[in-house]
């Protein structure tokens, strides 16, 4: 992986590390994101998917709390991986992807229940952390 210096004088992009082993369980064993959340917890990916999995099915609420859950592990991790509250997450990198799926679920679980700020509020976070992410998950 390369890094580019921000000559604009920003933050760096934030970069989460790798779970091998949870790509592995989701991938070479089929393993359900309950599976993988319950042995790797802060592994946002399995999250976000459970997220998606009970809006698809209409439990709102249900994909509320697992985004939430997801969100949350995720801002842990970034602060882990030296994140300020602020600055790009590269949806490029496929660890990060995990985290701003959960925050693109948060917004639209928020949106659902008519948490209209919060909904907005995430989807404005989504956006400054990743164009890239804003434009595949704003649907």
């Amino acid at each position: 992986m390369t890094t580019h210096k921000n000559l604009l004088g920003g933050p760096d992009p934030t970069y989460l590390p790798e779970n091998e082993e949870a790509y592995r369980l989701l991938g070479e064993e089929s393993a359900t994101p309950e599976k993988v959340a319950a042995d790797f917890p802060t592994f946002s990916l399995a999250w976000a998917m459970l997220a998606d999995d009970a809006f698809a099915a209409e439990r709102v609420v249900e994909s509320y709390a697992y985004a939430r859950t997801g969100y949350h592990r995720g801002l842990d991790a970034l602060r882990r991986a030296g994140w300020k509250g602020h600055g790009p997450i590269p949806w490029e990198h496929r660890p990060n992807r995990g985290f701003l799926r959960c925050l693109a679920a948060l917004a639209r679980a928020a949106g659902a229940v008519n948490e209209t700020e919060e909904s907005e509020r995430c989807w404005t976070f989504l956006k400054d952390s990743s164009a890239e992410a804003y434009a595949e998950l704003k649907q």
